[in-house]
């Protein structure tokens, strides 16, 4: 698509300055001064007439609103490093680039996967629950006993740039190393970790802890599912930071009633915001709203690269991240 003059750049939510300033130095900018999901109707109304919309995970980016925007629309730049809310084929189709940010999430996401790991092994949610529910208690040699980390195998399902930055967090607490990928991970990063390619089911039962790192796809919808989470070891740790719809969040509430796995801690929903009834009611479990990449730095950077993919593609230039379909 030709550069376009003046572009008008539609933008969902709220984003942080640099990248508003890029924006606005292309084009003009057109912000949703929102914390939250525009409603269907009003996000129709928003991106008419864009020539690139700059969107959120929450955001739903189908045929309708890509038609809604009008045949101006350049590029949809998501600011996130997934991209499961937007229809690739229909934007294909329609000669509508969409970009991502990789990359600049990956320390914050696998800091994040490692507190969740130390939450759950040491029963902090529970012991800070505890103390704020005002009940008695009194220190015990036997009391509110967790589990050490040195010595445990983490098993990764997804080596890629967050599951390699959670498997060397993970080697300076002395934990080993097993990963499960589609293709093998590079040789060097394989010997740099000391880590051990298994399929899943294997990585399953043979891990004391498993944190899951795979992008949402229909191939992963549902993957960890009851018949899996049987797999596991009675004193395994499960660590979702990916997206939620890849655990079945029932079959996981039953599990951890039956003690396999033994905790789990979630950043992410199956049915987001809403989290499973049951899951609530679990002292085992570790719940944290979608936190992943929620610090200062990091969202300032993911919303300053989607800038930078929504300029370039106005300008007729190559995207910095695009997404390949």
């Amino acid at each position: 698509m030709p550069p376009v003059d003046r572009p008008r750049f539609a933008v969902t939510g709220r984003l942080p300055a640099p990248a508003l300033e890029l924006l606005a130095a292309a084009g003009e900018v057109a912000v949703a001064d929102v914390a939250t999901p525009l409603p269907r109707e009003e996000l129709l109304r928003h991106v008419a007439g864009a020539a690139a919309i700059v969107c959120f995970l929450y955001d739903r980016v189908d045929a309708e609103l890509l038609d809604a925007a009008g045949p101006g629309l350049a590029a949809v730049a998501n600011v996130a490093v997934g991209y499961d809310n937007v229809d690739l084929v229909a934007a294909a189709e329609r000669g509508v680039a969409v970009a991502n940010t990789p990359g600049v999430l990956d320390d914050a996401t696998a800091d994040l996967t490692l507190a969740l790991l130390l939450a759950a092994a040491r029963r902090l949610g529970e012991g800070e629950r505890l103390i704020r529910s005002g009940r008695p208690w009194a220190w015990g040699f036997d009391f509110m006993l967790g589990r050490d980390l040195r010595g445990k195998r983490l098993g990764i399902v997804g080596l890629g740039g967050i599951g390699s930055r959670v498997a060397r967090r993970a080697r300076a607490f002395g934990i080993e190393i097993a990963y499960s990928n589609r293709s093998a991970a590079e040789p060097a990063l394989v010997a740099e970790l000391g880590a051990v390619r298994l399929e899943l089911d294997e990585l399953l039962a043979g891990c004391d802890f498993v944190s899951l790192h795979m992008p949402l796809t229909p191939q992963t919808r549902g993957l960890i599912s009851a018949e899996r989470l049987a797999l596991m070891k009675p004193g395994a740790i499960l660590v979702n930071t990916a997206r939620g719809p890849v655990v079945d969040e029932a079959a996981l509430a039953a599990a951890l009633r039956q003690g396999r796995p033994a905790a789990a801690a979630l950043d992410v929903y199956e049915h987001e915001p809403r989290v499973h009834p049951e899951l609530l009611e679990l002292e085992n479990v570790t719940l944290l709203p979608h936190l992943g990449s929620a610090t200062v730095e990091t969202r300032e950077a993911m919303a300053t690269l989607a800038a930078r993919n929504a300029v370039a593609a106005v300008r007729g230039e190559a995207l910095p991240t695009p997404v390949v379909a």
